[in-house]
């Protein structure tokens, strides 16, 4: 079976398509580099005003009184030795090691919030599919209506107010001290981060699953005298779940850039925090790492996205 499911791999495809994410990523980081030169203001520019010799040594330290195309070149071998960089406004602290501080919690909560999306997600989608125009029916659509309109920065102070200060469930917001990843931290966090998933999912697993059971080969499996709950999860599924392998690659790329007002809102240390006080304090390198991160995690992920694809589905060539 392992063997099988190997020798599906498109290896010729997934060399191909890492060559062409490193022009695709050079042009990103190239963007990025002048976009943020580009904008008023710098590193130091909201700190009070310095004799100008002090700011001709800082800017002499991080050499930011070369020539920016010199900067642009200097930063781009030094991003492919693996060196983001010293942070310009946290003291001490290399972009490389605040990316290994925020990254994993971003990670834990995104991806048990794609996990979370896809289990209840596509549950109710498979439900509302099977029974279709039933009162399950109407009520997944209508709860999913409920997640795909309220904003995550709408129902995570809501959660918050509920949840944590009023029913004292779970945490109020950080990761306590010493900061460990508990449930007690993460519950709030996942659910609001999942929610909008959990409805998009589940209204594409329902169409999904209206489709696929109408195809003839579904009505060739009943004509055999195939159980139902056979016809549903032998025949039926592998095909119906193929659309939502294509959404999760990317949605999981974008649960994770996007859980920068979820880690706001409750105080979470992950890379959107970062992101976020890095862009509003112009440090440079702090903004161009969590760029390259992001970047990097949205075409990995596509990539496995494909890959999954023609692994579950025979008639998948990438020739």
């Amino acid at each position: 079976m392992l063997n099988r499911i190997i020798a599906r791999i498109p290896l010729a495809y997934v060399f191909r398509r890492l060559l062409i994410a490193i022009p695709t990523m050079l042009a990103i980081i190239t963007v990025a580099f002048f976009m943020m030169r580009a904008a008023p203001g710098g590193p130091f520019s909201a700190d009070r005003k310095l004799p100008p010799e002090t700011e001709r040594a800082i800017a002499a330290k991080y050499g930011l009184d070369d020539p920016l195309l010199v900067q642009y070149g200097k930063y781009l071998g030094d991003v492919v030795r693996g060196d983001f960089g010293p942070s310009f406004k946290i003291k001490d602290k290399d972009v490389s090691e605040l990316i290994a501080d925020g990254l994993p919690i971003s990670l834990t909560i995104g991806s048990l919030s794609m996990l979370l999306a896809v289990i209840v997600g596509g549950g109710l989608g498979i439900l509302a599919g099977l029974r279709q125009n039933s009162a399950a029916d109407y009520s997944v659509m209508g709860v999913s209506m409920f997640g795909i309109s309220i904003p995550t920065f709408v129902t995570g102070p809501i959660l918050l107010l509920i949840f944590a200060l009023g029913l004292h469930w779970f945490s109020a917001g950080g990761l306590g001290f010493p900061p460990r990843l508990s449930p007690h931290n993460l519950t709030l966090p996942v659910i609001t981060l999942a929610l909008p998933q959990i409805a998009i999912i589940s209204r594409l697993m329902r169409a999904s699953m209206i489709e696929t059971m109408r195809m003839p080969h579904i009505r060739t499996a009943r004509s055999k005298g195939l159980a139902e709950r056979k016809v549903i999860f032998s025949h039926a599924l592998p095909s119906a779940i193929l659309p939502l392998v294509s959404y999760v690659g990317p949605a999981t790329a974008r649960v994770l850039t996007g859980s920068v007002v979820v880690e706001k809102v409750f105080g979470l240390p992950g890379m959107g925090s970062y992101f976020v006080d890095g862009a509003i304090n112009r440090d440079y390198t702090l903004v161009m790492g969590a760029i390259i991160i992001y970047a990097s995690l949205i075409i990995l992920l596509n990539l496995l996205a494909d890959v999954l694809y023609a692994v579950l589905d025979p008639k998948v060539k990438y020739d």
